[in-house]
């Protein structure tokens, strides 16, 4: 039995870690990320995309969202399971975040020129910390908390001020930030 990782895109074989990038359980290979970059877009696909929300547009649906999972939180006493999508679109609002694609690889989006990862500390985490994936393609990390009253702040680090070290994951503290 073969025990070596395959590519969750295309089943090819990842011999060597340099072979792909491992996200969220699953290897992604270069060939298949490369395939992605390089694919030619239709001009017809280019003329019919949207034009950017605006922020008016971007707050008052970050707004919506936000006053349905304290209704949900009200109702049930439970929390709803957004925090990252909401971290994401309050950075857009806040920071004037551009977010990637969908399932763009090593980062969320950018600020300026700068590439940014977005993690998002939820109310029911019992501890101030999040856990960034080194391999990222990233140079800046952005933590966003959201306190139980659903109250949002955000922080935005440069990676070098991150401690570095051997492990695949780089840990940052709210705390340490301050």
């Amino acid at each position: 039995m073969n025990s070596s990782p395959r590519c969750s895109m295309t089943d090819v074989l990842i011999n060597d870690p340099s072979d792909g990038i491992y996200d969220d359980g699953e290897w992604i290979s270069w060939e298949w990320i490369n395939s992605q970059l390089n694919d030619e877009q239709d001009p017809e696909d280019l003329c019919e995309r949207r034009s950017p929300p605006s922020v008016l547009e971007l707050t008052r649906v970050f707004l919506d969202l936000v006053s349905v999972a304290q209704e949900y939180k009200d109702l049930t006493g439970r929390y709803l399971e957004i925090w990252g999508e909401l971290g994401e679109l309050y950075a857009e609002i806040r920071h004037g975040l551009v977010r990637h694609p969908k399932h763009f690889a090593g980062s969320d989006g950018t600020i300026g020129v700068a590439l940014v990862e977005v993690k998002t500390i939820s109310p029911e985490k019992k501890k101030d910390r999040v856990y960034v994936k080194r391999a990222g393609n990233f140079e800046k990390l952005l933590v966003v908390r959201v306190s139980e009253d659903f109250l949002f702040s955000s922080k935005l680090f440069e990676r070098g001020d991150l401690k570095e070290g051997a492990s695949p994951l780089i840990k940052a503290r709210w705390t340490g930030f301050e």
